[in-house]
């Protein structure tokens, strides 16, 4: 009920401040798991997409997110709770396979699941190689990939901006990518590689960014 009330609430807000043109979303599957992979220019990314997209999607939050306290953190703990965001500790490798475990439980579950595949927000624009995780997740639960680009958000919300500020973004969901020839080939390096790479360029076709560390 709070995903919906919010959800109702956030989107024409985020559509008259951000004045957001969002296309393909027939591309994201009306059943059944999906993965979002999106490149990652700002913080807000993680609101733009799930607002944007027809279905739920989960992304993983720092869990401090979820721990505040006073009127401050009960505000920030249902947005994040709202827009489907799933607290996860960071930094060490342990965590990294929980988080990976988490989303793979949303995907078991038939939900939707978004990730960067960068690993982190670009702070020069371009499009870093992809982390093999992703691949990890779409191998594991045999499930679609949604290709992802956002422009624009890196001028909404700039690396190191505490408000964000109006300015236009768009949000591309391009065709949905399938792996049949590397079913059940999760544990294997370079399945993973081959299709950590070709999600990252879907990814770059849409954004039109220029690649970085290919």
């Amino acid at each position: 009920m709070i995903y919906l009330v919010v959800r109702f609430l956030l989107r024409p807000l985020f559509r008259l401040a951000l004045r957001t043109h969002v296309t393909g979303r027939e591309n994201v599957p009306a059943t059944g798991a999906f993965i979002i992979a999106s490149n990652h220019l700002s913080f807000i990314d993680s609101m733009v997409i799930p607002l944007s997209a027809p279905r739920r999607v989960g992304y993983l939050a720092k869990a401090e997110y979820f721990t505040g306290t006073g009127v401050g953190g009960w505000l920030t703990r249902t947005l994040f709770t709202a827009l489907g965001a799933l607290p996860v500790e960071r930094g060490t490798h342990r965590a990294a396979q929980a988080a990976l475990d988490t989303a793979l439980g949303v995907l078991r579950e038939g939900g939707g699941f978004g990730i960067y595949p960068e690993g982190t927000r670009s702070r020069d624009g371009r499009l870093a190689r992809g982390k093999t995780g992703v691949a990890w997740l779409a191998l594991t639960a045999d499930c679609p990939v949604v290709p992802v680009a956002v422009t624009g958000t890196d001028r909404v919300q700039p690396v190191g901006s505490n408000w964000p500020r109006p300015h236009k973004v768009s949000v591309v969901f391009g065709t949905p990518l399938t792996f049949p020839e590397h079913r059940g080939g999760a544990g294997n390096g370079r399945a993973r590689r081959e299709v950590t790479d070709r999600i990252m360029s879907a990814i770059a076709e849409l954004s039109g960014q220029e690649k970085a560390g290919w």
